[in-house]
């Protein structure tokens, strides 16, 4: 049975989980995206801008934004690209698009996702996608 519904964000049950298992090294993000049509701002209306956006736009202002502030916190993009059909896997799962961040540490990914200017960067992420996956992957 497939579950329908859409992740937008991190439950506190699998942040509780993630944070609290073993692991220092670092962690690489597997980020798949699911745009919306036209980016939503109802959530935040003071970040919405004069005419409406696609959600990938939306999504590519969230990036520009928030690449400095995860460099600051020594992380960095190793991929960003397009998606399509899988080789392997759902022919109706599609991604719009792929992404893949380094953080040198859970504890640094943190840090960088609880950083108040970060959440507030992260409104235009929350505007633009309408369904999302998030895998963390360490090293072996």
């Amino acid at each position: 049975m497939t579950d329908a519904r859409a992740y937008l964000e991190v439950s506190p049950e699998q942040g509780a989980a993630f944070f609290g298992s073993p692991g220092e090294g670092p962690v690489v993000m597997l980020n798949l995206l699911r745009f919306r049509e036209t980016a939503d701002y109802t959530h935040a209306p003071d970040l919405a801008p004069p005419a409406p956006v696609s959600g990938a736009e939306a999504y590519a202002r969230y990036m520009r934004e928030m690449l400095p502030l995860l460099h600051r916190s020594g992380g960095e993009v190793l991929f960003s690209g397009t998606a399509a059909n899988y080789l392997i896997g759902p022919a109706a799962e599609v991604w719009d698009h792929v992404l893949l961040v380094r953080q040198n540490s859970k504890a640094s990914f943190l840090a960088f996702a609880s950083d108040p200017e970060s959440m507030k960067i992260t409104a235009h992420r929350t505007a633009a996608v309408c369904d999302s996956r998030l895998l963390p992957i360490s090293a072996d």
